[in-house]
């Protein structure tokens, strides 16, 4: 560690991370391109200068912090001229691109798509669309240019506190604006170009098709599918949830544990061309192309990209064979994938793929060094144990940042089928390029079919050990900070044991304590009305400290309302009670009335409340306002949409705060 801060790539990417950070959250440059290769030929001017004084590292560091500003800002679609949206008329047609094929919704087949075109205007930036399931008979595929009017819409924020933030997300890929369309409305142009990439899906899909014709299951193709060809949109939702409860999610997506797998094989095996004279160069070169041929089948996602261009790193660190070459090799992979994407910084799989690799690097040799055994079989489940380990410690902490569980049987599943990955994986492409040249044999697919299938039902056991999942653990981003800091300090404790390590690492620890108390006393102290949104249902709460009252007008089914588990996590909420919801409800000195269909309001000495309507009761809106004199009234997602649109005009012409939970979210009160 103390060699990499020595390292001088690793502190520009540190500064470079900085910039990228400033700029994305605070979007404080909006000066123009001009001025800002101004500053930087300035910088580089004094720089020169001062070449052989501390002031040109200092200005090196300032350089690398603006050139991750500069990457943000010249990354941004929505301020090119040619963004597509500047273009647009209500009367405007577009020409699209098909993109990406992501998994669909319950209602809606999702595709990514480049604008190409507004009119005759060429344009620039990224839409989702939805595609209506019942409308359509056949699917898109990657590649196809499609015409369709201006239907573009602004992708909605989150509408519950703590729900994924759908929006965000989007935008982290470039990605603003959204399309609702029926098959009928989209018109599927004549092609007269490909692609490389283009080229590659067609391929891709020649294979899948090949794969159908033979004895797979719907679930052994989904697999295979994922493992081999990077593509998860077949996967079902109850496979998924098995792979996330055994710990074992990151085998679904083609990422830096197949790619290490297949880097470890291809070493193992072309480790007999080192005796022969630049065996050495010859084994580097077919390591790398056989990477990038594995990216390119797997689709040349993000992830795989990524993954392929670290251990394409690690490879030739170790072709070099210098200590901390390898740690070196993934500095430097990472500073460059962050020079061409900076957005991928955002990524949660680069953030875990990097943490998890790091985590071997470091850790991984001193617990192994803990133990010696005898016996190679044991010595190499030692090994994987090991290995596990420091990569679940690696990325714990983030991982209950953003997921907010823990399987504790990672080290089961781990054990259990990372050993035969490498053996599915390499079986697997022999498996796809038999089944394309149309000569893949019964008996293979058989054999083959028979080994996912174990994966996918031990899999299944060991999800079904629910005791052993720690689910809805309440992980803020501060504590996943200092969590860090504190796991760095005993790791380094651990190496040398002296009086400086342990101040450290009992520093980082009482932190760690004040941070956890803290927020503990923030949640103790805060007190909160809410009105959910929930389409068809009402859903409100009063928080107070860690305990959440709930009042619905639903079954037992709100129990397993994830808006509510959400909240619960996102809050660190202890306790909840369920009740029905009632007339009338006090909220400290305010009054809050639900009006439903049965449309009572009549009450004596009932004054300047809060109205909560739902369920679309018939009301004569401005005779309930002249009589109540209601502080702000509120419609949820149970009401009609029409009926939603006239109480907000009614709201607007008497001056009286309207708010609708389908427009602007949950409704809070502190």
């Amino acid at each position: 560690m103390k060699k990499l801060l020595g390292y001088l790539p690793f502190h520009f990417l540190l500064f470079l991370i900085a910039g990228i950070c400033c700029q994305y959250y605070t979007d404080f440059w909006n000066f123009g391109i001009v001025r800002f290769f101004c500053i930087l030929l300035f910088l580089g001017f004094i720089g020169y200068l001062f070449r052989k004084t501390v002031l040109f590292i200092f200005i090196s560091w300032l350089s690398f912090f603006l050139i991750g500003i500069l990457l943000i800002y010249r990354g941004d679609a929505t301020k090119n001229y040619n963004y597509f949206e500047k273009h647009l008329t209500n009367t405007s047609n577009a020409t699209l691109a098909i993109d990406k094929v992501l998994k669909p919704g319950n209602y809606h087949y999702k595709y990514i798509a480049e604008v190409l075109q507004i009119d005759h205007q060429k344009t620039t930036g990224r839409v989702l669309i939805n595609i209506e399931k019942d409308s359509v008979a056949s699917f898109f595929k990657i590649g196809d240019r499609i015409l369709i009017k201006n239907k573009f819409v602004a992708i909605k924020e989150s509408l519950n506190p703590h729900q994924f933030n759908y929006k965000n997300y989007l935008a982290k890929q470039g990605i603003h604006q959204q399309v609702y369309a029926t098959k009928q409305e989209l018109l599927l142009l004549d092609q007269t170009s490909t692609s490389f990439l283009e080229f590659i899906a067609a391929f891709r899909l020649k294979i899948q098709q090949s794969l159908q014709q033979y004895d797979f299951s719907e679930d052994e193709l989904a697999i295979m599918n994922a493992l081999l060809l990077g593509q998860r949109q077949d996967i079902s939702k109850e496979l998924t949830a098995n792979y996330s409860k055994a710990g074992a999610i990151h085998i679904l997506a083609v990422s830096g544990l197949h790619v290490g797998i297949i880097l470890w094989m291809l070493s193992f095996v072309l480790k007999p061309l080192e005796r022969y004279k630049k065996g050495k160069v010859i084994k580097l070169v077919l390591v790398l192309l056989f990477l990038w041929f594995f990216a390119v089948l797997a689709g040349m996602s993000a992830s795989v990209t990524r993954a392929v261009t670290m251990f394409s790193a690690i490879a030739i660190g170790q072709f070099f064979n210098k200590r901390n070459a390898i740690e070196q090799s993934l500095i430097f992979s990472m500073f460059l994938l962050l020079l061409l994407k900076p957005l991928f910084l955002f990524d949660v799989g680069f953030q875990l793929s990097y943490l998890a690799v790091f985590g071997i690097i470091w850790v991984q040799p001193v617990f192994y060094q803990l133990w010696k055994p005898k016996y190679y079989i044991i010595d190499k489940g030692w090994q994987l144990i090991t290995v596990s380990t420091a990569a679940q410690l690696g990325v714990l902490p983030i991982s209950l940042f953003y997921f907010h569980q823990f399987p504790g049987l990672f080290f089961l599943s781990n054990l259990l089928i990372i050993p035969f990955l490498g053996v599915i994986l390499v079986t697997g492409i022999i498996v796809l390029g038999l089944s394309y040249l149309t000569i893949l044999p019964v008996f293979l697919v058989d054999i083959y079919s028979g080994i996912i299938s174990i994966l996918n039902r031990l899999v299944a056991f060991i999800a079904r050990q629910e005791a052993f999942l720690f689910s809805d653990i309440s992980f803020s981003f501060i504590k996943m900070f200092f969590s860090y800091l504190v796991i760095i300090a005993c790791f380094q404790f651990f190496l040398k044991r002296n009086a400086k390590r342990c101040l450290f690492f009992l520093s980082s620890v009482l932190i760690f304590q004040f941070v956890f108390f803290y927020e503990k006393y923030h949640i103790e102290k805060n007190n909160e009305f809410i009105v959910f949104h929930k389409s068809r249902n009402s859903i409100v709460g009063i928080r107070t400290g860690s305990f959440l009252e709930v009042y619905n007008d639903m079954d037992s089914l709100v129990t397993k309302q994830n808006l509510l588990k959400n909240y619960k996590v996102g809050e660190n909420i202890l306790y909840q009670n369920y009740q029905k919801l009632p007339n009338l409800l006090q909220l400290n000195k305010q009054i809050v009335l639900f009006i439903d269909t049965a449309g009572v309001y009549n009450l004596i000495d009932l004054h300047q409340p809060i109205v909560l309507l739902h369920q679309s009761p018939k009301i004569n809106l401005e005779r309930l306002i002249n009589r109540l004199q209601p502080t702000i009234i509120i419609a949820d997602g149970s009401n009609y949409k029409s009926y939603v649109r006239l109480w907000k005009a009614t709201c607007l012409k008497l001056q009286i705060p309207f708010w609708s939970t389908n427009e602007q979210g949950a409704y809070i009160k502190k």
